[in-house]
């Protein structure tokens, strides 16, 4: 069948740079190490558990505060997705206010007001702070939870969920978590479609009576604010505040892998693959270890200036950017070193991520990358001390983490005392090796080859992180040539002599795009002229039509002729299903194999077009029937990954036809998805070829 293509527009923006006259031949000194002046906060504890801190700057008449509620890791099992949705329902309305009253109360005050499952925030100038901090009490402490509101929310959390289906990257981040912590711990655990539906009403309301609560809650005042003010404030929105005790879950330890393992997953339509080197660790901020630890990651992939950064992306041309982060805290963390590279590299780029942790665990870092690691830390952490609110987080910081009290005061001080035996001792201790483990999620077939080629065991997963087992069909479908495939494809939706005799289509479809509905219309009439229009609200957005000879697409009223490779396909398609003609217009076809689309087997096609382009078919090893088609174009430097799943196939006069098409385009970007629902579609109308001018 006729693909549908959406053609995204890509923008490039330039930005000047003026020039200075600067020496840039050498780089100049670092400068000695801030001196650090931190004040101490005015703490009170409010006879409910609600620990209140208080940071005085008159500089601006303007006050801020935070709620924060110290839960830890929460389990939610078979309700996974609850604490999202509950946080957002706290944003729904009071029992005193509809949403739409909130909304206006806090527009009034010219002020900012939110609230989250973990607690909420306010802030506006100091004469209207004491009604806009009551506007946040009354948001986490009255919230009227309406029915419509929830399966609004719902609703819109499922179909975010949907979007990320394909997304490499989205997948990528649940299933390493899932797969480094287990997806039973609650730092691996994660919502799908599943646990979503399956929520109540009932199930947020009993969510939020268990943890959203005074205990171990801690309110923050920071600003144009005298501490006794505040202190009233607190008492007077707070004090009365009654609510379930919360304790820290005891979480039992994590293994790393007893030695390195492949977990890969398989995008079909991904243009780049994610790859994440990951291991856990146990590194409290109070552990002696936390400020060479820190060193360590910026020399390894804290930045640009890293050596992951150097090695994959300036010297190999792997990828954008590659980087690591090392976390720390009361619980087990992880330290990951990532980055999207092309399929075709994800092997080599494996080999060198290893290379580079190997390294800093076996050899000192040089004198000058651990001064500008450490020149790094001195500038940024001065320059945050400019924000009063950085300060009251210090605050909180020592009082969870069970800190000492001048922590941040000699922060630069530790920090600075950091040898390069003590990077070297840290980075054995925390980066692992020869037990870690590596995750890559994107397009398999590219990569697994060289992997397993390199020696590494390769374990397969799906999209939620469940092992992937060969299934009898896929191994056992009978073998067919590639000339067979199409053919029963032919015969499974009608056979040669009803196909022929459709001479022009018109089908009507509907699809949505960021919210707005959009009307398609797209117009077929042999040998090979075509037409498609979306609409919205009755006006045309796009346009593409091709006379046979010549084409245009016509786009937000900007009308540019088709050449290239898209002037060459239209050209070359020959029919209303170019697969009758395959085997006559010059078109090659060549087996490869079967493959999984959704849960079902097809066949996979390797078809190339009389001018060399390539595309690969998949068709339904039972049915016969087209399940996806994907190619890699070329816009300029960009390689874009387009693929069309087809189904819902139903009978239209003597042949079938699919009215539900889902096209994902993937770019380095990030991925669009549309899903296009055929409503109509009618044989043989009296098409013009005017209608295709």
């Amino acid at each position: 069948m006729k693909k549908i293509f959406i053609i995204a527009a890509i923008s490039l923006l330039a930005q000047g740079i003026s020039a200075q006259t600067i020496n840039r031949s050498q780089k100049p000194k670092p400068g000695p190490a801030p001196v650090i002046t931190i004040g101490d906060p005015i703490i009170y504890k409010l006879a409910n558990g609600i620990t209140v801190l208080v940071v005085e700057n008159h500089k601006l008449p303007k006050v801020s505060a935070s709620y924060s509620i110290d839960a830890g890791p929460i389990t939610e099992g078979a309700k996974a997705g609850v604490s999202a949705l509950t946080g957002s329902m706290l944003n729904e309305g009071t029992t005193t206010k509809t949403k739409a009253q909130f909304d206006e109360a806090v527009d009034q005050l010219g002020a900012d007001v939110s609230a989250s499952f973990s607690g909420g925030s306010a802030s506006a100038l100091t004469r209207y702070f004491p009604q806009a901090f009551a506007l946040m009490a009354e948001s986490i402490r009255k919230p009227a939870f309406p029915e419509a509101s929830f399966e609004k929310l719902k609703s819109q959390l499922i179909t975010g969920l949907k979007s990320n289906e394909k997304n490499a990257k989205a997948i990528s981040s649940r299933v390493v978590d899932a797969l480094a912590y287990g997806k039973n711990h609650p730092s691996g655990e994660f919502e799908t479609e599943a646990s979503v539906n399956a929520l109540t009403l009932a199930d947020i309301k009993a969510t939020y009576a268990k943890y959203v609560t005074p205990s171990r809650g801690y309110l923050t005042f920071v600003g144009d604010i005298k501490p006794e003010a505040a202190k009233a404030l607190a008492e007077k929105a707070f004090g009365d505040w009654k609510g379930a005790a919360l304790t820290l879950p005891v979480l039992a330890k994590v293994a790393n892998p007893t030695k390195t393992e492949v977990d890969v997953v398989n995008v079909s339509n991904a243009v780049q693959s994610e790859i994440t080197v990951v291991n856990l660790i146990d590194l409290p901020m109070g552990n002696p270890d936390y400020f060479p630890v820190l060193l360590a990651n910026q020399i390894l992939g804290g930045g640009s200036e890293s050596r992951l950064f150097n090695n994959l992306r300036e010297k190999h041309g792997f990828t954008y950017g590659a980087y690591s982060s090392t976390g720390s805290g009361r619980f087990q963390s992880k330290f990951a070193a990532t980055a999207a590279v092309r399929n075709e590299k994800v092997d080599s780029a494996v080999v060198e991520f290893l290379t580079e942790i190997n390294t800093i665990r076996t050899t000192k870092v040089t004198a000058e990358e651990l001064q500008n690691a450490k020149n790094l830390y001195n500038g940024s952490f001065a320059l945050g001390l400019e924000n009063p609110a950085r300060i009251a987080g210090f605050a909180s910081s020592i009082l969870i983490n069970d800190l000492p009290k001048d922590f941040y005061r000699t922060y630069l001080q530790k920090l600075n005392a950091v040898t390069t035996d003590d990077i070297l001792r840290v980075a054995k201790k925390y980066y692992n090796h020869d037990n870690t483990r590596i995750v890559i999620v994107g397009k398999t077939e590219t990569f697994t080859p060289g992997l397993k080629k390199a020696g590494f065991s390769v374990n397969e997963f799906d999209n939620v992180a469940e092992p992937v087992k060969a299934t009898a069909s896929t191994g056992t479908a009978a073998v067919k040539s590639a000339k067979e495939v199409v053919d029963s494809y032919i015969t499974a939706i009608g056979g040669a002599a009803a196909i022929k005799k459709i001479t022009s289509l018109q089908q009507n479809a509907e699809m949505e795009m960021q919210g707005q509905k959009l009307t398609v219309t797209i117009k077929d009439m042999a040998p090979n002229l075509s037409s498609m229009e979306v609409s919205m609200m009755g006006q045309t957005a796009m346009k593409q039509a091709f006379n046979g000879t010549t084409g245009y697409q016509m786009q937000m009223g900007k009308k540019s002729e088709l050449t290239g490779d898209d002037l060459t396909e239209k050209k070359e398609s020959k029919g209303i299903v170019n697969q009758l003609y395959y085997a006559t217009d010059g078109t090659k076809l060549a087996a490869a194999g079967t493959a999984k689309v959704g849960t079902a087997d097809a066949y996979k096609l390797i078809v190339t077009s009389p001018s060399g382009k390539k595309k690969t078919e998949y068709y339904d090893v039972k049915s016969g029937l087209l399940l996806k088609d994907e190619k890699t174009v070329t816009k300029g430097t960009m390689e874009i990954t387009q693929s069309t799943e087809y189904g819902d196939y139903k009978k239209v006069g003597d042949v079938l036809f699919p009215h539900t098409l889902n096209q994902n385009i993937q770019t380095p970007q990030g991925a669009q998805e549309f899903a296009i629902n055929v409503k109509e579609i009618k044989i043989n109308p009296p098409l013009k070829t005017e209608d295709f001018n």
